[in-house]
């Protein structure tokens, strides 16, 4: 009802979309947290919760930095919009290709015990790895910085808009983030590999249909400045 009352506000869904899809495959909160498991071990609930809340956080401030400096890296390397959309819009269609003929592999569910002494050093992890490369790794930098430059716009507001509509993306995701790990244990009994893996190829085609669209738009405008 508020989109359609307020048409103005159309690009925040529009780039909520956009990001949420594009991300989703990239962070995998289902898949990063079997490794997520693996890397804590049989650990208290209490720590799986605490574990949790800090890597949402973490990986929440740590894309929307990416997010925010992107546009400033690319005025220094002197990179162009336009060329970024198609740059990035390939390795976007690329990383759903290679979703899409990713062989299945059978996930691990064994538990590495970890000594309750050693619980608070996962604490020191919090960052690195579990945000990066674990939860958001390179895969992310690319998208982030590819989303930043196709919501750039001449227009203020609208700008405004996009960017806000990825940060909610980002939001959204990073709470999916800690429900995945949060409840790795439990989810992990209760979901096959085999529908993770189906839910990964729908996802992955619709990476695909992304990065080409990203790439087409650049394109279109590099293309008009040559005339």
């Amino acid at each position: 009802m508020l989109f359609r009352h307020n048409p103005k506000m159309l690009p925040v869904l529009k780039y909520f979309a956009i990001a949420f899809s594009a991300l989703l495959p990239v962070i995998n909160p289902l898949g990063s947290a079997l490794v997520f498991l693996g890397l804590v071990g049989d650990a208290p609930s209490e720590v799986f919760f605490s574990l949790a809340r800090k890597i949402a956080i973490s990986t929440t401030l740590f894309l929307l930095v990416v997010e925010l400096v992107g546009a400033g890296l690319l005025n220094f390397f002197g990179i162009s919009l336009p060329v970024v959309q198609v740059s990035g819009g390939f390795v976007l269609a690329a990383m759903g290709w290679g979703l899409l003929n990713q062989t299945e592999s059978a996930a691990s569910k064994e538990k590495t015990a970890v000594a309750p002494s050693d619980f608070r050093s996962l604490d020191a992890k919090v960052f690195y790895p579990f945000t990066f490369p674990v939860t958001a790794g390179p895969g992310c930098i690319v998208v982030m910085l590819t989303l930043s430059a196709h919501a750039s716009s001449k227009n203020v507001l609208d700008n405004v808009l996009a960017h806000l509509g990825i940060l909610l993306a980002v939001v959204a995701l990073s709470l999916s983030v800690f429900i995945s790990y949060r409840y790795a244990p439990k989810i992990t009994q209760k979901i096959s590999p085999q529908t993770v893996h189906g839910i990964l190829r729908v996802i992955a085609f619709i990476l695909l249909c992304i990065g080409v669209q990203i790439a087409w738009n650049g394109a279109q405008v590099l293309i008009h400045s040559l005339k």
